[in-house]
């Protein structure tokens, strides 16, 4: 018992005191090293999954809204102004004959149409009736028709039948003369324009260099190139706008008048195939 009290009072001995062991700190046997977070740079993340597809940084958008939509016109209305403005009075007429010449082009195709340009047809037909013998179906197939190959021949048809072959022969020539005439309407206004527009344009080119080149003077000292530069490509937006109107006439003046003369050349030959035919001949011995 005694032996069992002196190890118990040797143990408090040996221990440490309680307010020691609060004041003390803890140290661990063991710390817990916390993990380190991983490396971004070495860790891609995971990317956000999107239905609509990416914006490119160039893409316009189809879909303006009507605000926006007036605001693009706006735009272009003030830059044709300023255009017209830049151009001098000259650029006016040069608009002037824009207008002219696509009024023109218009009304000669809707003019061409009208008379059976492109339609040959019928006199043709009647032709190949009247060489055949069939008089009257040839003069049904083309009376009252308003294809000038049509009206041709029908006038040749009555000559044939009513004149001598030399009066026929004139009378067939005058009413072709006449309705070629009447299809050619047009065409020297066309070349007209075709001719004058880049004369115009060339005119404004002149007069912007002058009012150009004064400015310049007036500056003295103190002159600015871009002055200059500025006057120059003014001046020379009138010369532009000359081509741009003589270019479309010139075309439709070349193809108006490719149209007309094959239009000649199926008169002629319809014409030569009537009078060759032996029905004249015929139609003649039989009056006399």
């Amino acid at each position: 018992m005694r032996c069992s009290l002196k190890k118990a009072a040797l143990a408090l001995c040996m221990a440490p005191p309680l307010a020691a062991q609060a004041n003390s700190p803890v140290q661990p046997a063991a710390p817990v090293q916390p993990t380190a977070p991983p490396d971004v740079d070495t860790v891609p993340t995971a990317p956000v999954l999107s239905d609509a597809p990416p914006a490119s940084p160039n893409a316009v958008s189809s879909d303006l809204p009507a605000s926006d939509l007036t605001t693009v016109a706006g735009e272009a209305g003030v830059q044709a102004l300023v255009f017209l403005q830049d151009g001098g009075p000259t650029i006016w007429a040069i608009a002037a004959l824009s207008v002219i010449t696509v009024t023109l082009i218009l009304w000669k195709i809707w003019r061409l149409a009208l008379i059976g340009a492109w339609s040959r047809g019928k006199a043709s037909r009647a032709v190949d009736h009247f060489v055949a013998g069939h008089i009257d179906v040839a003069e049904k197939t083309v009376a009252g028709r308003m294809g000038i190959r049509s009206k041709v021949t029908h006038a040749a048809i009555g000559a044939v039948l009513a004149m001598p072959e030399d009066k026929a022969r004139e009378e067939t020539t005058r009413v072709a003369k006449k309705e070629l005439a009447n299809a050619g309407t047009g065409l020297r206004a066309l070349e007209l324009i075709a001719t004058i527009a880049p004369l115009l344009g060339l005119l404004g080119t002149v007069l912007g260099m002058i009012a150009a080149f004064q400015a310049l003077q007036e500056a003295g000292n103190n002159a600015d190139p871009a002055l200059l530069a500025g006057g120059i490509w003014e001046a020379l937006l009138t010369t532009a706008a000359g081509m741009a109107v003589a270019i479309p006439a010139s075309v439709a003046l070349t193809w108006f008048e490719a149209v007309i003369d094959r239009i000649r050349r199926d008169i002629e030959d319809n014409a030569a195939r009537i009078f060759l035919s032996p029905a004249p001949a015929k139609l003649q011995m039989a009056a006399e």
